[in-house]
């Protein structure tokens, strides 16, 4: 399909059905046996933390950790989908603290537009500093839950009136529809400030690009789906992640 058509798709309001189930279902999964040989901490840079060094990746990703880890994990997440929230709820602590600490294990989030929702919730997330995106995808996570009612309490035919708006003003106003626009603005993005992202429409097709070619590279047809190591994981839940990296050294 066309890029121009797929970004068309993606940009306009899905229904509120949709749009709260939009996501990969959950998936047990199996991972490998042990194979690699554990592999020994690295010591971060003086002065440094790998759980607080974040790079932006060449494919507009979010890294966590040391850059040249051993072991790589690669999440594509969509901040609108709950299976990405509950595995955020079981797993981060225990990654950023237990793995991307260690130097062994790096993080990386791509985002996955899987609705509209995800478009002006990615472009707030993605407001702020480099360092401050992951934290707030994970705090968004939580109150996902949050977002949803709001969006059924305002109910079907008022988000479908937004959708009608051009771009520039329809993701400030899905924003707003959700509470994400307090959201943020509590966690230190100004209204100017989000304004101007959400106004960002030209980010908003890049973002959808970028989930148009994870689907064709990656054949990611759902979230979060994970890779470890370039070779993608059997399995989206924090158990068998977990495993994953483990069998891959990192314990």
């Amino acid at each position: 399909m066309p890029f121009a058509k797929t970004a068309r798709l993606l940009l306009i309001a899905a229904p509120l059905a949709l749009a709260v189930a939009a996501c990969g279902k959950k998936d047990e999964g199996t991972a490998p046996a042990t194979s690699a040989e554990p592999i020994a901490k690295i010591a971060a840079p003086a002065g440094k933390s790998w759980s607080e060094t974040v790079t932006v990746t060449p494919e507009g990703g979010y890294l966590l950790g040391n850059p040249d880890a051993p072991v790589k994990l690669l999440e594509f997440g969509a901040l609108s989908c709950s299976h990405c929230a509950e595995f955020s709820e079981k797993s981060f602590a225990s990654l950023r603290d237990n793995y991307v600490a260690s130097g062994r294990v790096s993080y990386e989030l791509r985002f996955f537009m899987l609705n509209a929702l995800d478009v002006p919730s990615v472009l707030l997330a993605t407001c702020g500093t480099p360092e401050a995106t992951i934290p707030l995808s994970e705090q968004f996570w939580a109150f996902q839950r949050t977002m949803f009612e709001n969006l059924q309490k305002a109910g079907d035919q008022q988000f479908q009136a937004v959708s009608t708006l051009p771009p520039v003003q329809r993701f400030a106003a899905i924003a707003k529809l959700g509470g994400m626009d307090q959201f943020f603005a509590q966690r230190g993005i100004a209204a100017d400030q989000a304004a101007s992202c959400l106004a960002d429409t030209a980010k908003a097709e890049r973002l959808v690009k970028q989930t148009e070619e994870a689907t064709k590279q990656y054949d990611v047809t759902g979230t979060p789906t994970f890779l470890l190591n370039g070779k993608k994981v059997d399995g989206n839940t924090w158990e068998v992640v977990e495993t994953a990296l483990q069998n891959a050294g990192a314990r």
